[in-house]
């Protein structure tokens, strides 16, 4: 399945707000295809399950595909499968390009790195789903055009705070992957146990 490219409010209405994904709020409060009043009805474990899969796809935006093969990654390691996926989804440059507040969403920070603006340890990096690790310097490219507009977007999001894991210098532009995640300090809406439960059933 590809990446989607549809409506983002859609998916908002469906499953609930996405900072990541989108800034726009849905003004609309029953999901696509209902209409009137909500029902009660409790919904089914596999809808409960792959509810939250769709939220943590779209929250990433990434591909079906590619969330499987962070799944088949993070079994592989000695932790919690939900909890390593967290990791492996939070050190692709995409998200941290957005952590950064270098960009408001993932998406336009996918934009941003394949468009040729951000540099990895001095090194142009067009791939968003590189996977960074501690030591790495993000930095971005010395042209008017690519630092007028992060320098905005860093101005729009004053007072947001930046993840532990990074070290954020706003007046060169420049930032440093510092450790590992520390998944307590991003206030996640997403059960990732739900997640990998639900990829247990098709495994």
């Amino acid at each position: 399945m590809s990446r989607y490219r549809g409506s983002r409010l859609r998916i908002v209405r469906r499953l609930g707000k996405l900072v990541a994904f989108t800034n726009k709020i849905s003004k609309k409060i029953n999901p696509p295809g209902q209409h009137g009043s909500i029902t009660n009805k409790k919904p089914s474990q596999y809808k409960v399950r792959l509810k939250e899969k769709q939220k943590l796809r779209f929250y990433y935006g990434v591909s079906e595909r590619q969330l499987f093969n962070y799944l088949k990654k993070a079994r592989k390691k000695k932790g919690s499968s939900g909890k390593e996926i967290l990791n492996l989804l939070e050190m692709r440059l995409d998200n941290i390009v957005y952590r950064l507040g270098f960009c408001p969403t993932i998406v336009s920070a996918r934009q941003l790195i394949v468009h040729g603006h951000v540099l990895v340890d001095n090194v142009l990096v067009n791939i968003p789903s590189f996977s960074c690790k501690p030591g790495n310097v993000i930095q971005i490219k010395s042209s008017d055009n690519s630092r007028n507009f992060v320098k905005k977007n860093l101005e729009d999001s004053r007072g947001s705070s930046v993840p532990s894991h990074l070290f954020l210098n706003a007046a060169k532009l420049e930032a440093k992957v510092v450790s590992r995640v520390d998944l307590t300090s991003l206030n996640l809406i997403i059960n990732e146990l739900l997640v990998v439960e639900y990829y247990s059933l098709k495994i």
